[in-house]
């Protein structure tokens, strides 16, 4: 790896920016308000930061602030949609930018700041080799009976109508780590893993490749969310348009007013739902029940899909903090080789399954920074070795 590798991970408000390998880190919200910071080294007060150029101006600045080494010299940056156009981590040109531009309407609450982020990069580290890594790309791998939708196979090919996935940075590193830590090769294992915070995605790993996940077209299909609805019947959707929604207003209820908060009428936080529950709340009861129900569903129809299942896999903020989500979401799949060991669960050690269990169950920390600047720097590393003609980016399908 170089010297320094720059993450940069930029959300409709927010920023995240990683060093590494030194591990410094900052992360920046209310980009365009009243901006806040913390850092590795403590809250910060950064004044109004306008845009992402700004605040990520304000983050490289603090990140080197009394370094005596050079400006990092790659940057990986996250970008949340690829499309079928780019399905391996991608040189960044002047072309490839345009192309993410012409991808956002695919990921329009993402793909538009992590576009913004990634100039005011270019911009201000004007020397440094520039990657782009994809939430979907580990997904291209799946096959058309997992991707397509039961639509007139011209009409959604023309208008790319068809499942990509999301979350697949974790996934390929929460796997790679599983395996490692039972001392496999994940080219010989079948997992399902599962990603739970408030975004939440379920992907069946079969022989180290993606051939299912819960997602889809957006990062609205699949599990109960923190604030999205998951899956829904799509003639739900003609109702409330039919009656009087606009829109706009059905885009907000699904992605924003759904999922834990729709439901328990508290919170998208699992802890203060969880909180309720236990106080008898009715809503937030079958906001839990709902939510484990369909990871139990989703855990048993993948390992039908990869004929069998070797290890089950929790990661993401409910997947390693909360015990109980993992002990619901694994009851009575004794039949499958899926047990518990629940002193391992509640102590939320990395492997919580039974001593001799058929299928290891494993807590596994996600770190999608250590997969982006890996992959980012395997990139810049092979543009090193080509000749100097031959600069065009690499990546695209």
């Amino acid at each position: 790896m170089p010297e320094s590798v720059l993450v940069v991970n930029a959300g409709s408000s927010s920023l995240k920016v990683k060093l590494l390998p030194q591990g410094s880190w900052m992360r920046v919200e209310r980009v365009g308000g009243a901006s806040t910071a913390v850092s590795d080294r403590g809250e910060l007060t950064p004044g109004p930061l306008p845009d992402q150029s700004s605040a990520f101006a304000f983050a490289l600045a603090e990140l080197t602030q009394g370094s005596e080494a050079e400006p990092p010299t790659v940057v990986g940056h996250r970008v949340v949609h690829g499309g079928t156009l780019f399905t391996q981590p991608t040189l960044i040109d002047d072309e490839v930018e345009r192309e993410l531009q012409a991808l956002s309407p695919l990921a329009p609450l993402h793909n538009p700041a992590n576009l913004e982020a990634l100039r005011a990069a270019r911009q201000q580290l004007p020397n440094a080799v520039h990657v782009a890594v994809f939430d979907t790309a580990f997904h291209a791998t799946m096959p058309p009976h997992a991707y397509l939708y039961g639509l007139p196979l011209a009409y959604a090919a023309e208008r790319g109508l068809r499942r990509y996935g999301f979350h697949g940075t974790s996934h390929d590193y929460v796997t790679r780590e599983a395996a490692a830590f039972l001392g496999r090769d994940r080219a010989e294992l079948r997992i399902v893993s599962l990603h739970l915070g408030n975004g939440a995605s379920a992907a069946a790993v079969d022989h180290g490749v993606s051939v299912d996940t819960s997602m889809g077209y957006t990062p609205l299909e699949g599990l109960l969310m923190g604030s999205r609805s998951g899956d829904i019947d799509p003639g739900l959707v003609l109702h409330l348009l039919r009656t009087g929604m606009t829109v706009e207003q059905v885009d907000h209820l699904l992605n924003r007013g759904s999922g834990l908060l729709g439901m328990s009428g508290v919170s998208n936080d699992m802890r203060d739902v969880r909180a309720a529950a236990d106080e008898g709340e009715p809503g937030a009861v079958a906001a839990l029940e709902v939510f484990t129900y369909r990871l139990k569903k989703t855990i048993g129809s993948y390992a039908a899909a990869m004929g069998g299942i070797d290890a089950l896999v929790f990661t993401g903020g409910i997947g390693e903090n909360d015990p109980r989500t993992r002990g619901a979401a694994t009851h009575g799949l004794g039949f499958m080789g899926i047990e518990l060991d629940q002193r391992a669960n509640a102590a939320g050690h990395t492997l919580i399954s039974k001593p001799g269990a058929p299928v290891s169950v494993l807590v596994v920390r996600t770190d999608e920074e250590v997969l982006i600047a890996e992959q980012a720097a395997a990139v810049a590393a092979d543009l090193a070795r080509r000749p100097a003609a031959d600069t065009q980016a690499s990546g695209r399908t």
